[in-house]
């Protein structure tokens, strides 16, 4: 476990709660000592079901605090809906690089070979013009498959995240049963918080069906835009927002354990 330490992060991840963690995982597996910093903004959990202007307002704070504590070089927006919703405004408020985590709809449409396309994410980013506009732009041949599924995002949340196989297992079927009975042979995981049970998703999907997220090239942009610094030795920590009951304490205490961050408390 790494300890934590005060002042400067290299690379921030943001999120709503524990979605962004699989994207840190990916930095981490990439550069093991990184220096990373992670704020689950779970006063305002979940994002999902909020508005536009709500959002913007919500991941502008967030944000803020994550610049003003620890002056990183980068911000990784590591949650869909912020990405969709906000990006724009983070990027034109704050002098420094950030990355989104856009839905990966052009992804998906180089590999559909039925052209149809299962989109599993918040309510927000279904609905949201910007997310048209993707699959409009990257996939006009393409049958959308959409579905808003903010009751797996809360379960994923609230303890998923390291449950039994057999409880994400039963959690996520709803969800690829719609996708099977739509004929869709990609699904794209466009929340990030449903890369914490990806391997149960394809598992239940089968192999006639590619499971997809922007991960990879999320973290593959950050790395290009702003170089690991080797002379920071200070590992990674892990914040959240807001005043937390013990049980939401003790559910992040053991996330931070199980990605192997320190617990920094609320920020």
């Amino acid at each position: 476990m790494h300890n934590k330490k005060s002042g400067h992060y290299q690379y921030a991840f943001l999120d709503s709660g524990a979605g962004g963690l699989p994207y840190f995982a990916q930095l981490r597996e990439t550069v093991p000592d990184a220096s990373c910093v992670y704020l689950a903004d779970t006063a305002h959990f979940p994002y999902g079901q909020k508005s536009r202007e709500e959002v913007i307002r919500y991941a502008t704070e967030a944000t803020g605090r994550l610049i003003e504590r620890f002056n990183p070089s980068i911000v990784i927006v590591a949650c869909n809906t912020i990405s969709v919703a906000a990006l724009a405004a983070l990027r034109e408020r704050f002098p420094l690089p950030f990355v989104g985590t856009v839905p990966a709809i052009k992804l998906a449409a180089r590999q559909s070979k039925n052209r149809r396309i299962g989109l599993l994410a918040t309510e927000l980013t279904v609905n949201d013009p910007y997310t048209d506009n993707l699959a409009a732009t990257f996939a006009s041949d393409c049958d959308i498959v959409k579905r808003g599924d903010s009751i797996l995002v809360s379960q994923i949340e609230n303890g998923l995240v390291t449950a039994t196989r057999e409880n994400r297992l039963h959690a996520i079927t709803p969800a690829v049963e719609h996708f099977r009975k739509a004929g869709v042979d990609t699904i794209v995981l466009a929340c990030t918080h449903f890369l914490n049970v990806t391997e149960e998703i394809q598992e239940l999907a089968g192999p006639d069906i590619t499971v997809i997220d922007s991960r990879n090239g999320v973290v593959q942009q950050a790395l290009r835009l702003v170089p690991p610094d080797n002379s920071l030795k200070n590992g990674s920590v892990c914040h959240t927002t807001g005043g937390l009951s013990s049980d939401v304490e003790e559910r992040y205490r053991k996330y931070a354990a199980c990605f192997d961050i320190c617990w920094g408390g609320v920020l």
